[in-house]
């Protein structure tokens, strides 16, 4: 595909002029972090799907960009706070803020960042889009807390990573296709319908994620992050409730204990591969990707249905 999707070039354009003015700050520093922030801007995966979701649905206006905004504003906040709680020095090849401004500066940042995002919406009475979004931030950190919580014992069901998740990636990009949609709209049974295509993009997007840590053709080498972080991915919980209690008892202690030597990583990973966990992570992937597709159906057959439907090929078939 192209990207970005020509149909929403130029909203994208006036959308990056929206944000740059929201974040603007009267105190120096957080006006040179802010600067920074918008220089090392990743994808805006997001905000194309608030502009696609609202075009799809009616002529895009300022609450559109408003809503795209605040989508945006949310995830770097939460991106900052991550990078904290992770104690991750690097994002998208940048240096994080924590990496170059401490974590007590970005905190705050992150704090500021949610607030702007608050801000912008209630100056200009969007209680709507504003209500989507909040329940999406209520609902990433009842997945990131719900991932902590389950992560001590590695002893993770299927349904609860998929609650995990559908919490802590999918909230975010189900809110911002449910935002844009009522930002055109108004209409709330369309906004929920774009929230539940949103909800199966983001999950099939998280397993996506989850398979980059394995490695295959089309990623490369695997990366055997996720294990030492002793993360649990759906490759991996697959592999653990399938395979025998001796082995079972093998990879745990390996992520437990030996999560820092390389050697014992690649055991993970080639048990894994073995066991078809990584076949049935690209099948579930596969099966959300081609609910979201077919629910997109339920619209008109037009150019921006056609190009969130690329958007959505883009989310499963993307190599980094």
């Amino acid at each position: 595909m192209k990207f970005p999707p020509p149909v929403i070039a130029q909203e994208l354009e006036i959308f990056e002029k929206v944000f740059k003015e929201s974040v603007k700050s009267h105190v120096s520093l957080l006006d040179t972090i802010m600067r920074y922030i918008v220089k090392r801007k990743g994808k805006q995966l997001r905000p194309m799907f608030v502009l696609l979701s609202a075009k799809l649905t009616g002529e895009i206006n300022d609450q559109t960009y408003r809503a795209a905004s605040l989508v945006e504003l949310l995830h770097t906040a939460t991106l900052v706070h991550d990078d904290v709680v992770d104690e991750s020095y690097e994002r998208r090849g940048f240096f994080s803020i924590n990496a170059l401004w401490k974590n007590k500066i970005a905190v705050l940042v992150g704090d500021y960042l949610l607030s702007k995002g608050l801000l912008l919406s209630l100056g200009n009475n969007d209680f709507e889009v504003l209500k989507i979004l909040s329940s999406a931030v209520k609902q990433m950190s009842e997945g990131e807390l719900l991932q902590i919580e389950k992560a001590r014992n590695l002893n993770l069901k299927e349904e609860i990573y998929f609650e995990i998740i559908k919490n802590k990636t999918a909230s975010l990009l189900a809110s911002s296709c449910a935002a844009g949609a009522y930002s055109t709209c108004q209409d709330p049974l369309v906004a929920a319908r774009m929230r539940q295509f949103g909800e199966w993009v983001g999950i099939a997007f998280q397993i996506k994620d989850d398979l980059f840590d394995y490695g295959n053709e089309d990623v490369g080498k695997p990366t055997g992050n996720d294990i030492r972080e002793k993360k649990l991915t759906l490759p991996l919980i697959y592999t653990l409730n399938t395979c025998s209690a001796s082995q079972k008892k093998e990879l745990i202690y390996i992520i437990k204990n030996e999560n820092r030597r390389k050697e014992k990583v690649n055991q993970v990973i080639e048990v894994v591969k073995k066991s078809g966990g990584i076949a049935y992570s690209q099948q579930k992937m596969e099966e959300y990707r081609d609910k979201a597709l077919e629910l997109l159906h339920q619209f008109d057959d037009t150019e921006v249905r056609q190009s969130l439907k690329e958007l959505v090929r883009y989310t499963t078939d993307r190599k980094h």
